[in-house]
């Protein structure tokens, strides 16, 4: 073997090296990363199996009235506008600060602002007439603040607030439905605070 073959093997041997090493150290890389996405994937299965509230801060109401679905959004925009000042935010609790950004004819939407820290939450109001009469309302309520989470019921509030207020509760056909999976601390919420 020549002096040049010699060199050209040494240098085949030393490049397959490299690429066993740089290989090896892909390999250890992936492996590292997996150990830590795996169980981070894991907890947040286990935390969304057993988390009793939605992630984000936010409530779904369900409710029926025997009263026709345009004189629902009639008596829940009569509301909002009685409480868009802040002159009820001085008797406590946060019926006040309400706004109407949008109506259409199956759909309400407002905001509410909390009186305190001046947090808004986005409200919509879904309405569908029944078939036997009256109307079906689907009640939404979602905090714009991307990271909150628990509420204290704040957002059951911003929608319960403008039924009773309305006195739409009063209704002979009244009926609502919600819980805690589609509610944020829907069972400890207290509108009177809220």
């Amino acid at each position: 073997m020549t002096k040049q073959n010699i060199h050209r093997e040494q240098s085949a041997s030393s490049l397959r090296g490299k690429e066993k090493r740089k290989s090896r150290s892909i390999f250890m890389m992936s492996c590292k990363c997996l150990f830590v996405l795996v169980p981070v994937a894991l907890a947040i299965v286990f935390a969304t199996q057993s988390f009793a509230y939605p992630f984000h801060a936010q409530c779904t109401i369900n409710w029926e009235f025997d009263s026709s679905c345009k004189n629902v959004s009639t008596e829940i925009q009569t509301q909002i506008k009685k409480w868009a000042g802040d002159e009820n935010c001085k008797q406590g609790g946060e019926k006040c600060l309400y706004k109407i950004v949008s109506v259409s004819e199956n759909t309400l939407k407002a905001t509410h602002e909390t009186p305190a820290k001046h947090y808004v939450d986005e409200l919509t109001f879904t309405l569908s007439a029944k078939s036997s009469g009256g109307c079906a309302v689907e009640g939404y309520s979602r905090s714009k603040i991307i990271y909150a989470v628990l509420d204290y019921g704040t957002n059951y509030c911003n929608l319960e607030n403008l039924i009773t207020g309305s006195e739409l509760d009063k209704d002979p056909g009244y009926s609502e439905s919600t819980s805690d999976s589609v509610c944020t601390q829907y069972t400890s919420a207290n509108c009177t605070i809220y």
